[in-house]
């Protein structure tokens, strides 16, 4: 728990330098901005910022970088390489082997169990195939939602969309946990003044 809490910090550390980064270069590009184009450099600045975190290591993050270099202009491009170019700096906190280790485990697990369920499903006959069935036909159904919903998940196999859920979950918690607190700080501050 104290590991991930410390993980947890280290992201929302990351993310708030380059959003603030992401901010102040895209400021540079135009100093008198309507309240609509504010809003799109928070946004884009926070999408570039929380993919930069990820260190590319992720389908998610390339596609989000992917998507915003492709858009639009030349300033997303030069906002994405100048707060992509603080990225070298992110080290991974656990090593690949690792990790591949746990998550080979976990695969071995998860077959095991699908594998007794299928027992037990011919030995209950007709009514369980049917069940088995409509399970199948709702887990495809959310597996398609799923893959609408994670940047680059249209191409992913279903272990690799649930890896790629989890880490753009908790990459969005540190998101929206930093920009919570952001938002909180300045409603204190203009309270005081």
């Amino acid at each position: 728990m104290k590991a991930r809490m410390g993980n947890s910090m280290f992201l929302k550390h990351e993310f708030l330098k380059k959003w603030i980064k992401g901010l102040h270069i895209y400021s540079n590009f135009k100093k008198d901005m309507s309240i609509l184009e504010r809003k799109k450099a928070i946004k884009l600045s926070a999408d570039v910022a929380i993919a930069s975190t990820r260190n590319a290591s992720t389908r998610w993050s390339r596609t989000v970088m992917a998507n915003i270099s492709k858009n639009e202009t030349n300033k997303n491009k030069i906002l994405v390489e100048q707060v992509f170019s603080d990225s070298g700096v992110i080290k991974k906190k656990a090593s690949s082997g690792l990790m591949a280790c746990r998550n080979r485990i976990k695969s071995k697990k998860i077959l095991r169990r699908s594998h007794i369920t299928q027992i037990r499903a011919r030995k209950m006959g007709p009514h369980a195939v049917k069940a088995s069935f409509i399970a199948k036909k709702l887990v495809k159904n959310r597996t398609q939602v799923l893959k609408n919903l994670v940047p680059g998940g249209e191409n992913m196999d279903e272990i690799s969309l649930i890896k790629e859920t989890l880490d753009y979950i908790i990459s969005l918690r540190v998101q929206v946990d930093v920009m919570r607190r952001l938002a909180s700080a300045a409603e204190h501050s203009t309270k005081s003044l």
